[in-house]
């Protein structure tokens, strides 16, 4: 089976974003690449839900550990009866679908699927692990090609020698926009990535992929973004986005909203990526997660606030409509308040895949 991550950078290869073999999942650890390269390892998918619960992976990345966690939750019961066996993976795929309230319904996607490949195998007398597996990297490769065609609109945007800056990490798309803007000859093209506090997924992920890819790339801190788009002349804005909801809400990294409203000021047009989500029709669905406020008195581990002092960490805000020049989806680009019509025509979600 050809793969859909050829040729894109290490760390959007499916084995180095998470994997499952011999009874264990192995997840590299987002938290300290580039600068190490490490591997988290999980013995069972409550080891999994951790991981994702503690940021060993992060954007697209916990979809992908939470295949491969089901995978192993196969391997864990797979002594059981298949009575016991389909209670237990059930229980598994909820358990790792909820490690993070922001993103539960998309990762239910997910679980789902692959509950769907191994009750088939199950009812074959096949190998549940191994069926999930084989859905994971199908999955995968669905879900690249996907994103291969949104880079391919989003590049459209994006004039020869110019400049765009992004926010946060948006994992797959990262790299297919690279690929593409070198495929229409936009080597040249200036990428702007704002670090990303408090994880720096800006300035670690981000920017070490665009670099991989061959592209021009600097990264600038949280709080430049609106010198930089007036003094380095940014032609467009994009990011991905955790959901995208049916009236128009973007819900992002924290710091979209206020890039949003610079780009808006300065007349850059605001690009986000991905398909909508039916699972939240209006933007009062989502649930922020309000995550440890230690992280935001510190800078990788180290100390940066006095004793004493509160910190404050919503991991993600939400950007309106308003401020949304077009949703970026592998069909085309759509207007925010226009996204029925994605479904309308036929379109599966991101992360909803026939297989």
């Amino acid at each position: 089976m050809e793969r859909a991550d050829k040729d894109l950078a290490f760390m959007l290869q499916y084995e180095n974003i998470a994997w499952y073999e011999n009874g264990a999942v192995k997840i590299l650890d987002r938290r300290v690449y580039p600068r190490k390269i490490e591997f988290v390892t999980c013995h069972d998918h409550i080891e999994v839900t951790k991981a994702l619960k503690d940021m060993v992976t992060q954007s697209a990345g916990p979809y992908t550990a939470a295949a491969v966690g089901m995978a192993l939750a196969a391997y864990e019961c797979k002594n059981m009866g298949k009575a016991e066996q389909t209670e237990y993976l059930k229980k598994a795929a909820y358990t790792i679908a909820h490690a993070r309230p922001t993103t539960a319904n998309r990762m239910s996607l997910i679980t789902n699927g692959c509950l769907d490949a191994a009750f088939k195998a199950l009812e074959e007398g096949k190998n549940a692990s191994d069926a999930i597996m084989e859905y994971t990297v199908k999955a995968n490769n669905m879900r690249y090609n996907k994103v291969y065609k949104m880079a391919q609109y989003l590049a459209d945007m994006i004039p020869a020698h110019g400049a765009v800056m992004t926010q946060c990490f948006g994992e797959t798309i990262v790299g297919q926009m690279c690929r593409v803007l070198k495929e229409q000859g936009k080597n040249d093209v200036r990428i702007f990535c704002p670090e990303t506090r408090p994880y720096f997924q800006g300035a670690r992920l981000t920017s070490t992929v665009c670099h991989d890819m061959g592209m021009d790339v600097t990264v600038i801190t949280d709080n430049m973004p609106a010198f930089v788009m007036k003094n380095e002349n940014i032609d467009v804005f994009t990011s991905a986005a955790d959901a995208i909801c049916m009236d128009g809400y973007v819900v992002n990294k924290v710091g979209t909203f206020q890039i949003a409203i610079a780009a808006k000021y300065n007349k850059i047009p605001y690009f986000v990526t991905g398909a909508p989500d039916h699972v939240h029709p209006t933007v009062d669905t989502v649930k922020i997660e309000m995550r440890d406020p230690d992280f935001t008195l510190q800078a990788m581990g180290v100390k940066t606030a006095a004793d004493g002092v509160k910190g404050y960490y919503p991991a993600f805000d939400i950007t309106p409509p308003e401020l949304v020049s077009g949703v970026v989806t592998d069909t085309g680009i759509y207007a925010p308040y226009d996204l029925k019509r994605y479904f309308e025509n036929g379109n599966m979600g991101e992360y909803e895949m026939v297989i």
